[in-house]
């Protein structure tokens, strides 16, 4: 059951890109991202009120407990906001799938921290993730962005690493708190630290160097996919057997949504390259969830 919801994570992940490409072209970045923090929260906030009125504030009423959902919601803030920036300037062909680096730095922290094991199968699967990772970043070069002249592509790796950290952290919290229950607080948490920051650089009027901010609905979609992402990722996760290096290199499967977009919509180049990276991608993940069934 694991996998499923880990496969329908990585669909709605896909999306979610999609939506943050459409929304952030030619918009003020930070302005995006707050929305998208309000949207999240607003969509968990029943979890939270509902707790409210029975008089339970969340993981046991603790608030040490509190202070590690706050370092979640950090944590996930900083990848985001390194992301969105990466996301807007650079393809989507090649953002996306530098995000399929998570799984690796995910598999070392999962084997070094809680003993995870992999079978012949998953090592396959995720070696076959790595080099697909080491193709496409070749294939940004041909286009102009390397890590040594694009701050975007050190802004995306950034955020891989952030994200790795958070599915590893994941693993942790879910060993003592109910999955809605941290994604609704983590939410909650990220909209008032994001609010607190986008005040203070409105103040200083540094929010506005990303530019005009403009409506577009795909902003309220990104919350929606992500939303719907996030619980079927906590669930899997705190499902008995589930095993956090494999649920992360599922997820990235979410390249394969995005991935099209680009090349469809988007008119993205070196298509041939890039189709020869994808299914370097796709028969990791094949072999991944063979290894796990």
């Amino acid at each position: 059951m694991w996998i499923i919801l880990a496969l329908l994570s990585a669909l709605c992940l896909g999306c979610y890109d999609i939506s943050k490409k459409v929304s952030l072209k030619g918009n003020n970045v930070l302005a995006v991202l707050f929305l998208n923090t309000l949207f999240c929260s607003l969509l968990m906030s029943p979890v939270i009120v509902g707790g409210a009125v029975k008089g339970d504030f969340g993981m046991g009423n603790d608030l040490a407990a509190h202070g590690l959902i706050l370092l979640k919601a950090l944590i996930v803030l900083t990848s985001w906001m390194l992301g969105y920036f990466s996301i807007k300037h650079l393809p989507l062909t090649i953002a996306s799938p530098i995000a399929a680096s998570r799984p690796v730095m995910v598999l070392v922290g999962a084997m070094v921290i809680f003993g995870e094991r992999l079978n012949l199968w998953q090592w396959a699967g995720v070696l076959l993730g790595f080099f697909s990772l080491f193709f496409i970043t070749r294939i940004g070069r041909k286009e102009g962005f390397t890590l040594r002249n694009s701050r975007w592509l050190w802004m995306s790796v950034g955020a891989a690493v952030m994200g790795a950290v958070s599915a590893l952290y994941d693993k942790y919290l879910l060993r003592s708190f109910e999955p809605l229950q941290v994604q609704a607080w983590y939410s909650l948490y990220q909209f008032l630290v994001m609010g607190s920051v986008l005040a203070v650089l409105m103040k200083t009027r540094r929010g506005e160097s990303g530019g005009r901010f403009v409506w577009r609905w795909p902003i309220l979609l990104i919350s929606v996919f992500l939303t719907v992402a996030d619980i079927a990722y906590f669930h899997a996760l705190a499902l008995p057997g589930s095993m956090i290096a494999v649920v992360s290199m599922i997820r990235r499967g979410s390249v394969i949504v995005s991935f099209f977009y680009g090349v469809v919509a988007l008119g993205e180049r070196d298509v041939k390259a890039k189709v020869i990276d994808l299914s370097i991608l796709l028969l990791g993940l094949m072999m991944l969830v063979i290894g796990s069934c």
